[in-house]
């Protein structure tokens, strides 16, 4: 009978899984077949079994096989990974560092800055046992628990994997390095223990756990639960390439994604530098990308205080205190907390809000702890108007359960311009962001960028607009020339209280803030005013 499947950290199908199911002196071996699936003649019950493949590390799990639904065995390949946890901490508090490795490992840690700053050696990782550093990961979708890397075996306080923040708030890096040369990197955000300027910079670590789909679910593979059967071929199989309409949220429900688990998409290459391109699909809208306006702010000499969005929505940001905060490159997922309290301080507080990013806060999330979160999708198509139950054209998803965030940011993404990358051209050439440019009205700016997956300008990969729920008086300053009328749009505006929000509305513009003089003057203008 089919008593299971056996699958990778990426819930793709193993094959030749060898296989030994134990009961007292009752074993009774087996082998997966070509989609994962093992058949084997058992009794139901619970039994120990031992799994094995060449090129993923071997493990003894109780597993209670039921005859009724088959039992998902996950194995974990041999390779170099690692994370923080918790990814964000306040100086002076301890996150855990778990490294899955196969052979000896050394780890470091740096600051991403104005360069890749070495801080210290942590020091190297073996153990006596053979394997020792490797990990275990739960079997079934652990994706919505986190993989409890550093769980088993890790008993010795002496050899505690624990590490203080610093007091300087940034970026950091871990390096992890093994004996045999391979290399992997993973970010530490470190918050200061109090304000130390009067700017703050949020990471967009609820983004980079939508995309994150390590252990073989993501917001875009698999979002609303795990499939019965893992993939043998992503193309026939994943609803995101066999729809018609490309549809990945087709539900109201969907499963939690954890913050637990490593992010293989963070790791930046040892010899990436600041300025050099952004070459990874993933990179250009995630950590490695922000590093880029962060290197880009000591380059200038502006100061700043990094924080997480976790962080704000765990009330560990003291916004009030701050006189400008600034989103980047693709906050796209945001708590409906985080949106309202953001919000009051634009309008009621008098804080200036500066977006240098695309498609963001565009999706409310929910936490159901401190590590899992659910995103709240919907039912909803990008790129086909969405209606609510009233008839009314819904602008996105964070405005069918919260209201749209153009409220908030004066603009919205909209699928128009979406994957494509252009320059901007100027509209209003009198607002005072232009100074020291020498751009007038109908001139072109923006042309150079680091971003590689969608190269060709600052105006693009995923593009905003103003929409009928911009606040009154929102100025727009310039578009951007892509096709079908989908370039971002930058704008301005302010409020009763003395607050201001100035948005540029593309993912690409922090990917031209160091090699294109126009982004860069008036990103200085705006920060400094």
């Amino acid at each position: 009978m089919l008593v299971g499947y056996v699958s990778d950290e990426r819930y793709v199908a193993l094959a030749d899984v060898l296989l030994e199911f134990r009961s007292g002196d009752y074993v009774v071996p087996a082998r997966s077949s070509i989609s994962g699936a093992i058949y084997v003649d058992l009794e139901p019950g619970t039994y120990e079994v031992v799994l094995g493949k060449s090129g993923y590390g071997s493990k003894i799990v109780t597993a209670g096989i039921t005859g009724d639904e088959p039992y998902q065995f996950r194995l974990l390949s041999d390779c170099l990974l690692g994370y923080m946890y918790p990814r964000a901490v306040v100086a002076g508090e301890r996150s855990e560092f778990r490294v899955h490795a196969v052979e000896e490992y050394s780890l470091e840690l740096w600051r991403y800055g104005a360069t890749k700053e070495f801080i210290r050696r942590i020091g190297t990782f073996d153990e006596h046992g053979p394997r020792a550093t490797m990990q275990i990961t739960p079997d079934g979708d652990y994706t919505q628990s986190g993989v409890e890397w550093n769980k088993q075996g890790y008993n010795s306080k002496i050899l505690g994997q624990t590490i203080v923040a610093p007091e300087r708030s940034g970026l950091y890096y871990l390096h992890a390095k093994t004996k045999s040369g391979k290399f992997f990197s993973f970010p530490w955000i470190v918050a200061p223990k109090s304000p130390q300027c009067n700017v703050a910079i949020f990471a967009s670590d609820i983004n980079w756990n939508a995309y994150n789909s390590f252990g073989g679910r993501s917001n875009y593979i698999h979002a609303d639960k795990f499939p019965p059967t893992p993939t043998i071929n992503s193309r026939l199989e994943l609803k995101r390439y066999t729809d018609s309409k490309h549809r990945t949220y087709d539900t109201e429900s969907y499963a939690p994604l954890s913050l637990d688990r490593p992010d293989p998409y963070n790791h930046i290459d040892l010899d990436e530098g600041l300025k050099d391109p952004i070459a990874g699909r993933q990179g250009c809208h995630m950590a490695a990308a922000e590093w880029r306006l962060l290197g880009w702010m000591e380059q200038q000499r502006l100061k700043y205080d990094y924080y997480s969005e976790t962080l704000f929505h765990f009330d560990r940001v003291p916004l009030e205190d701050y006189r400008t905060l600034i989103l980047s490159v693709h906050p796209e997922y945001w708590s409906s907390k985080m949106y309202w309290r953001l919000k009051k301080w634009v309008f009621e507080e008098g804080g200036k809000l500066i977006y240098l990013g695309g498609n963001g806060v565009n999706c409310e999330v929910e936490f159901l702890d401190d590590a899992r979160i659910v995103y709240q999708n919907t039912d909803w198509c990008h790129s086909e108007d969405n209606f609510g139950g009233d008839g009314q054209l819904q602008e996105s998803r964070m405005d069918r359960r919260v209201e749209s965030e153009a409220n908030l940011l004066g603009v919205v993404f909209t699928f128009p311009g979406i994957m494509t990358a252009a320059p901007y051209e100027v509209i209003d050439d009198s607002h005072w962001c232009f100074e020291g440019t020498g751009l007038s009205n109908g001139d072109t700016f923006g042309e150079k960028s680091l971003h590689q997956r969608v190269p060709g300008g600052a105006s693009g990969h995923e593009t905003d607009k103003m929409s009928p729920q911009s606040p009154q008086g929102t100025r727009l300053l310039a578009r951007g020339l892509n096709a079908d009328h989908g370039g971002a749009e930058i704008v301005h505006f302010t409020t009763d209280s003395g607050g201001q929000v100035f948005s540029v509305g593309s993912i690409c513009w922090n990917a031209s803030i160091l090699v294109d003089e126009a982004v860069s003057q008036i990103t200085k203008n705006v920060i400094i005013r």
